[in-house]
């Protein structure tokens, strides 16, 4: 198989898609995995979008706008379906291992051509469940990965090129408008953009134009929603916000050790006992500085979970090729080629099934039939009540939620607190650590519509 793979030949694409489909299968139909809070989250965000209310203006959450549209359009079309959102984090998947293997190919980065780089890359992206699903990090990755593309074909194009270093800024700034703390690749494309692919001011200057344009377009489209406050209220809030970690490092370390110690091997056989031309010590450059900035994130990110890593994909992808090309012992890289593209995605899997009952990350199946299609406001971490329910009100993200709420406020600022509540009202308010109470001491007025009726839950009259 070691070999199969190894041939420069399209045809070999359609081992990969088989590839695919037999753990996609195996993940969804054998045995799948419960539905997640984030999942349920962009669902019901996606859901509440479609019905005209706008995002920070209406709904407190921190996903990424061009995510927030994306799940509407999903939604639109399926409606709340967990198998929709992981059939299609596969095309997503499948796009990137192609263009991928297509750029690291057109611009020479290995002495052979091969198709080696999308299977370990299929296999890399079976790490864990929740990187097969579509996520805003997978949405944004996708554009990254273009930006990364027209950053290699830098590296060997001799003249200088409008069109590609315009790509790069617009392919960066619609990779952080799905995914904001993307933001953090503007220094990489920067530093990459002039210290290895020697950008003149007028080619950084191109880049940092297409950059802002996705950004600028969003603005635009907020402002014309009379939106524009809100969404700059919102987003440094996104910063200060608790950071949530659904998964442990340790655990991401003892799956990922297999792959770390592939790729480290193979950095070490191409830059050190193999030779390389001008061009591919460039490509390198860009790879490792990729992988300092990918690691670099994880100090910004506000929900720790193994999609973030999606990120590192194309990085440790380049690296653990280089192992297989350059190591020449047949039997050693053929029982770890075996490992990697049939033990992770097995050891993931198991691995995972273990902590299926995480109730910080795994929604519970344990939930109150009497809210039922009823539009109703969970003031909590547990948001399991959504999965048959609506969401009525605008606090979505309980982290920023509480950032949110627990900020002083002047009288303008009050009122527009007040008119969100009013002008949603859900039919029962959950309140699990008692910040409605709290509103309710600010705003007796809320009284005349609510009446507690049980601890912790509010109904309206």
């Amino acid at each position: 198989m070691l070999q199969f793979f190894k041939v420069n030949d399209p045809f070999r694409l359609v081992g990969l898609a088989v590839y695919l489909l037999i753990f996609t299968t195996l993940y969804l139909v054998w045995n799948s995995t419960p539905l997640t809070s984030l999942q349920l989250t962009w669902m019901v965000l996606g859901e509440r979008l479609g019905e005209g209310f706008f995002l920070y203006q209406d709904i407190i959450d921190d996903s990424g706008p061009l995510s927030a549209g994306f799940f509407t359009m999903v939604d639109f079309l399926f409606g709340r379906s967990q198998l929709a959102y992981e059939l299609i984090g596969r095309v997503f998947i499948l796009f990137q291992i192609i263009y991928w293997n297509t750029i690291l190919i057109k611009y020479r980065v290995f002495d052979e051509n091969t198709y080696l780089p999308a299977i370990i890359m299929a296999a890399l992206f079976h790490f864990s469940f929740d990187m097969l699903s579509l996520n805003p990090a997978m949405l944004g990755s996708t554009f990254l990965i273009l930006a990364l593309g027209q950053l290699f074909s830098q590296t060997v194009l001799q003249k200088e090129t409008s069109e590609s270093t315009l790509l790069i800024g617009i392919y960066g700034g619609l990779a952080a408008g799905f995914h904001p703390s993307y933001l953090l690749f503007l220094p990489y494309m920067i530093i990459t953009g002039i210290a290895i692919s020697g950008f003149s001011f007028r080619q950084l200057m191109l880049s940092l134009v297409g950059y802002v344009l996705p950004i600028l377009f969003i603005i635009v489209f907020y402002y014309w929603n009379d939106g524009l406050q809100e969404a700059i209220d919102i987003w440094p809030m996104i910063l200060v916000s608790e950071k949530i970690s659904y998964q442990s490092v340790w655990s991401w370390l003892i799956l990922a050790s297999f792959p770390i110690i592939l790729s480290m091997v193979g950095y070490f056989l191409s830059a050190v006992l193999k030779g390389s031309t001008i061009n591919q010590q460039k490509q390198r450059q860009l790879i490792i500085l990729w992988l300092i900035f990918a690691a670099a994130e994880f100090f910004f990110i506000k929900k720790q979970a193994a999609f973030q890593l999606i990120i590192f994909i194309p990085g440790l992808t380049y690296m653990i090729t280089q192992y297989f090309l350059y190591l020449k012992r047949g039997l050693i890289s053929n029982l770890s080629f075996y490992l990697l593209i049939f033990g992770l995605p097995i050891g993931a899997w198991w691995f995972w099934q273990t902590k299926v009952d995480n109730p910080k990350y795994f929604v519970s199946e344990q939930i109150n039939p009497a809210l039922n299609g009823k539009e109703i406001m969970i003031l909590g971490p547990d948001i399991s009540d959504y999965q048959n329910s609506k969401l009525g009100g605008p606090f979505l993200n309980y982290s920023l939620s509480k950032v949110y709420l627990n900020q002083d406020r002047d009288l303008p600022e009050k009122a527009r607190l007040y008119q969100m509540l009013q002008n949603q009202e859900p039919q029962v308010i959950i309140d699990q650590e008692g910040q409605f109470e709290a509103i309710l001491n600010d705003f007796p007025e809320l009284s005349r519509h609510y009446v507690l009726d049980k601890k912790g839950v509010f109904v309206l009259k």
